[in-house]
């Protein structure tokens, strides 16, 4: 078997197990031009929601210390491929974020930092084709890479994606229409060493509400054509310092006043949500107004160079 062949034996059953087909799997190059491998996987129960799966050449996928995270991160992006726009998340000040085009694996810092560096971009997803963006620079620390199990996608992609999420909330991200790369940077202060676990918000239970509400009316509502999301999604739990299970128990409450319609852990939005869309566009309105600061001037300006 061919090293470019050699990770789909490794990870085929765990995909199979989450309800997910492997499809297609090809050489890639990384950022750098390192040989890399791209597996395309399909959901089973509909073929047309895939994902992209690249890891370095040189990854031992079939190392049985990777076994549980490869579960782990199959059976969540199965869950998340059901997702009407599985690529889009939210932030806690309301806007519909799509992640695309992340250039797995890290790859070394070309400005002679000491980092490792994962480049992609995110888009305004509020269903106006504003054409508003950022390229984002996401720059992992030493120390901090001392600290996870891998650099490789399966491993990161989630608390990268809840770091670009987190530097939006403080306003250090701008959404513009053209320009250079923004940096993200990811350091030990997302992570305590002691609790093994990552933190980003702590939020309190009316957070969590408002929060889980905006999510289902913009992914299913706005986004979805009324298309039942995923609510107890941990890349949420995480970003949100909770648990599947009290994300579960706000959609309860939020089923009780009528705002949404819960199958298990999918929600659709009533006719009460929808009707709040004014408020929901406020809210977009607000957020790109507090992430304009003007110290992002020298952002537009290319000095990033990262």
């Amino acid at each position: 078997m061919s090293s470019t062949l050699a990770p789909a034996a490794a990870l085929e059953s765990a995909a199979r197990a989450a309800g997910l087909t492997i499809t297609s799997i090809e050489a890639g190059t990384d950022f750098a031009g390192a040989p890399t491998t791209r597996a395309t996987l399909s959901l089973a129960a509909d073929p047309a929601k895939t994902l992209t799966l690249e890891l370095s050449e040189a990854f031992d996928a079939a190392d049985p210390r990777f076994v549980t995270e490869f579960t782990t991160f199959f059976t969540e992006a199965a869950e998340r491929l059901r997702n009407p726009r599985p690529d889009v998340y939210l932030t806690l000040h309301g806007l519909p974020l799509s992640f695309g085009n992340f250039a797995w694996p890290f790859h070394a810092s070309t400005s002679g930092a000491d980092t490792y560096v994962v480049h992609g971009d995110i888009h305004l997803e509020d269903g106006r084709n504003s054409g508003l963006h950022a390229k984002i620079s996401a720059a992992l620390t030493q120390t901090f890479a001392e600290t996870i199990v891998s650099r490789e996608q399966p491993f990161a992609e989630g608390f990268i994606y809840n770091a670009v999420r987190k530097t939006l909330d403080q306003g250090q991200l701008e959404l513009v229409k053209s320009g250079n790369r923004q940096p993200v940077p990811v350091t030990t202060r997302y992570y305590s060493v002691w609790k093994k676990r990552f933190s980003f918000n702590d939020t309190t239970e009316q957070q969590r509400h408002d929060y889980l509400a905006a999510k289902v009316f913009w992914l299913s509502h706005i986004l979805g054509n009324g298309a039942p999301v995923w609510i107890a999604d941990p890349r949420d739990a995480q970003y949100l310092n909770s648990t599947a299970d009290e994300l579960r128990a706000v959609a309860a409450k939020l089923q009780q006043e009528g705002l949404v319609t819960l199958t298990g852990d999918r929600a659709t939005a009533t006719d009460t949500l929808r009707a709040a869309e004014p408020q929901y566009r406020a809210e977009v309105d607000e957020a790109l107004a507090f992430i304009k600061p003007s110290f992002n001037e020298e952002m537009r300006s290319g000095h990033t160079n990262m």
